[in-house]
């Protein structure tokens, strides 16, 4: 029996242990892992045997198995499992391969498996890929294959919530030149703001960073996927979305909840997220009296924005044209970040001006920190029409 559980514990006997603590309905702690497994190891195993198969056991059925003490690093943003032994982790400089190696490919999935269903999903061959949230948060997506050729791919995005106001990103690079001092006009003003970028360019941290600076008589609803904004205001309120549950019933969209944020008196309505059909509604809202609104969208530049809007908005059934006409009433600027060798930077301050032929224009005011001509110009009247002076 001994050979048989050589490193890495065989799957049979996992399976085995499984079964022992669901029939004895045990939660898989160190006590009862023991006790199943020298149940199931008929005495035949010594102690330091046996205490390396209940730390592989463990591995296997609690938390986030081998990866968790890549996802309890603080500086850790994201953990990727690319094959069984290709784990990486990114912790702000880009990403970096680890020493971690599972067993195999079906270790991978067991683990991806038992996540998934964690958060009250399904993956499994009816259901190859999952997009879900842990209960601390954490983004889990996974892909099975065939689907991902190779190996099953697993990734883990951490939510971390670590406060930041605007002096302190400031202080760490992210705003060059005068930006800092337009940010905090902007939201004096109570500009309707976008912030667009990359995956992993700080969209969230510098939306929660600029919702601190709020008034503190104002009232702020945020509508997220996932309980990510968390500003230092005195008077928020917070609505997550929920998935269906795996009978497909229980739903409740971002959209229901922008319809309900509508309803709940706020001073500034806030989407963690622009990923859906709810973008129309929330460009609705900002173009009937919601002043200083704002939320975060995937774009590639501050004039792809119009463009992914619409696209968005084209999922709730709302044309290109409507999108359009809302966008050019609702959102009067557009906050562009980008990541360079791991620094995220502010690089561009964008107005939205009178549209060209029914399309919206997206000119840059501040590009780099420094003012343009034309559209510094733009943005200075729109301050001003809110009583703020502008800073050039």
């Amino acid at each position: 029996m001994a050979g048989s559980l050589g490193a890495p514990a065989p799957t049979e006997f996992i399976q085995r242990v499984q079964r022992r603590l669901a029939a004895d309905g045990a939660a898989p702690d160190p006590v009862n892992l023991a006790r199943a497994a020298r149940a199931e190891s008929d005495g035949l195993v010594d102690d330091a045997r046996m205490l390396t198969l209940i730390r592989q056991l463990e591995q296997e059925l609690v938390g986030c198995g081998p990866l968790t003490e890549l996802l309890a690093d603080p500086a850790t943003t994201d953990v990727v499992v690319n094959a069984p032994d290709d784990v990486r982790l990114d912790r702000g400089h880009g990403w970096e391969r680890t020493g971690v190696v599972f067993a195999d490919d079906e270790a991978v999935q067991r683990l991806a498996r038992r996540l998934a269903s964690m958060a009250g999903a399904r993956l499994d061959d009816a259901h190859p890929f999952v997009d879900a949230r842990l209960r601390d948060g954490t983004r889990l997506h996974a892909v099975l294959p065939p689907l991902s050729v190779g190996g099953t791919c697993l990734s883990l995005r951490v939510l971390r919530h670590d406060r930041f106001d605007l002096a302190t990103l400031n202080a760490a690079g992210m705003f060059p030149g005068e930006t800092f001092d337009v940010l905090r006009r902007v939201i004096e003003a109570r500009l309707a703001f976008l912030i667009s970028g990359g995956t992993g360019t700080g969209k969230t941290t510098l939306l929660d960073a600029l919702l601190g600076a709020v008034d503190p008589r104002e009232r702020i609803v945020t509508v997220e996927d996932a309980e990510e904004l968390r500003p230092a205001h005195p008077h928020v309120v917070r609505l997550v979305s929920r998935a269906e549950n795996v009978e497909g019933a229980g739903g409740v969209t971002m959209r229901d909840l922008v319809r309900q944020a509508l309803r709940m008196r706020p001073d500034r309505l806030v989407l963690g997220e622009a990923r859906g059909a709810e973008v129309a509604d929330l460009l609705g809202a900002l173009s009937t009296g919601h002043d200083g609104g704002a939320g975060t969208v995937h774009a590639n530049g501050p004039r792809e924005v119009p463009a992914r809007l619409a696209a968005l908005g084209a999922m709730g059934g709302v044309d290109r044209a409507a999108i359009y006409a809302q966008l050019s009433g609702a959102v009067q600027v557009i906050l562009h970040l980008r990541r360079d060798h791991g620094v995220r930077r502010l690089t561009d301050i964008a107005v939205l001006a009178e549209p060209d032929g029914g399309t919206p224009r997206v000119v840059s005011a501040v590009v780099e920190g420094r003012p343009t001509a034309d559209g510094a110009s733009l943005l200075a009247g729109l301050l001003g029409a809110r009583g703020v002076a502008s800073p050039w």
